[in-house]
């Protein structure tokens, strides 16, 4: 069993850059040491907890399973201590009263149910009034001042330009497949190799219409078998080889439902990443509690 004092939060800083980066020349260049010094955190990270962090690829590095649920965790231990930092900065306690924050459906599922929980504990005084939309009703309430703040898929916005914007994340998006899938022996397969496969498309939260967007300009057709609008379908017929999909890394869970695995492999093609974003309205002036908000998701998410 590995014990915590055979792990450093160096070395837990050095795992993240190289699992957000894909690669441990670009994550030593955002953490600011060398490319050894990655390699090295990361190889005493995997020697203490017994199993591999990494796949090692021609151009890079993957997550295995194991590295996707030891990065939560090593993303909460960074997160907690980020804000217990911070906290003292921003007379938190101080700050009463509410935010009207609308969300779409990939971000409430999977960005920021933790992100409320760490604001709440910041911020205990603000009431975040939540509303479950999808993007071009965020879009037309932040604009007609009826929202605060949108969190939502900023990459499918047509008109971000008519908005006050943040990027939070970008979130690469990979080839999910069964281990016994044909395509799980190539390391870094192409786009038209996966033309040549079952697809599943994904089709909440304008999936669909972000699949095609990157297909058609390779000239290229998945070959569709099913679309769904649930993600735990997905991945059940993904897991079970019924198909392939394209999706990104915020989605990924490494089990389906059942029990069964799901791989993941980076695409020699240049996919565009998920942008996910915050949107207000450029003349607006935002509350406090709103301000507070915003400040938070920015620092949590971008230092």
């Amino acid at each position: 069993m590995a014990r915590t004092s055979d792990v450093s939060l160096r070395q837990l800083r050095y795992f993240v850059a190289a699992a957000d980066a894909g690669q441990f020349s670009q994550a030593a260049l955002r953490v600011h040491v060398s490319q050894s010094a990655v390699t090295a955190a990361v190889l005493q990270l995997e020697e203490v907890l017994g199993v591999s962090l990494f796949d090692r690829l021609p151009h890079g590095v993957a997550l295995t399973a194991e590295g996707h649920k030891f990065v939560q965790h090593s993303r909460h231990i960074l997160e907690t201590l980020q804000d217990a930092l911070s906290e003292p900065l921003f007379l938190s306690h101080a700050i009463a009263g509410s935010v009207r924050v609308g969300a779409s459906y990939t971000v409430l599922g999977y960005f920021l149910p933790s992100l409320l929980a760490r604001f709440k504990r910041s911020y205990p005084q603000i009431e975040v009034d939540l509303l479950d939309l999808d993007r071009v009703n965020i879009e037309s309430a932040v604009a007609q001042g009826d929202l605060d703040l949108g969190l939502t898929i900023v990459s499918n916005t047509q008109h971000l330009h008519v908005f006050e914007h943040r990027v939070l994340i970008r979130s690469p998006r990979r080839l999910w497949l069964s281990n016994q899938h044909p395509l799980a022996s190539e390391a870094l397969p192409r786009l038209d190799d996966v033309a040549e496969h079952a697809y599943i498309l994904a089709t909440v939260d304008e999936g669909q219409v972000s699949t095609e967007r990157y297909w058609q300009e390779k000239g290229l057709t998945p070959r569709v078998a099913f679309r769904t609008s649930s993600m735990e379908a997905l991945r059940g017929l993904v897991a079970h080889g019924f198909g392939v999909t394209i999706l990104s890394d915020m989605l990924y869970r490494a089990w389906s439902l059942e029990g069964k695995k799901i791989d993941i492999r980076p695409l020699a093609d240049a996919i565009p990443p998920m942008e996910l974003g915050l949107i207000w309205h450029p003349q607006k002036s935002l509350s406090e509690p709103a301000q507070a908000f915003r400040q938070f998701l920015i620092m949590a998410c971008t230092g």
